[in-house]
């Protein structure tokens, strides 16, 4: 029987690493104002985000989440979502 190697599939969540991926202040402003103008694009195009959604975004800046730790939060939610 040929070995298989399943070592790409090992995803280890280590506490230190997601402190190591926090944004700077500046970098968090410049999230922040981006999302403003974001947002203010979404309402000109009918779709502006909702209370949830924008309360998601400011615990993104809150906690000083990098754009990859974002990405994951949003992609864990989506099967509670389908639900």
């Amino acid at each position: 029987m040929e070995s298989c190697d399943f070592s790409w599939a090992i995803v280890y969540h280590n506490p230190m690493q997601k402190a190591a991926r926090r944004l700077s202040a500046k970098q968090v402003a410049i999230a922040r104002k981006r999302r403003l103008e974001a947002m203010v694009l979404q309402k000109i195009e009918g779709n502006p985000l909702d209370a949830e959604d924008v309360a998601m975004f400011e615990m993104f800046e809150r906690e000083g989440w990098d754009g990859d730790r974002c990405r994951e939060y949003i992609l864990a939610q989506v099967p509670v979502a389908a639900k």
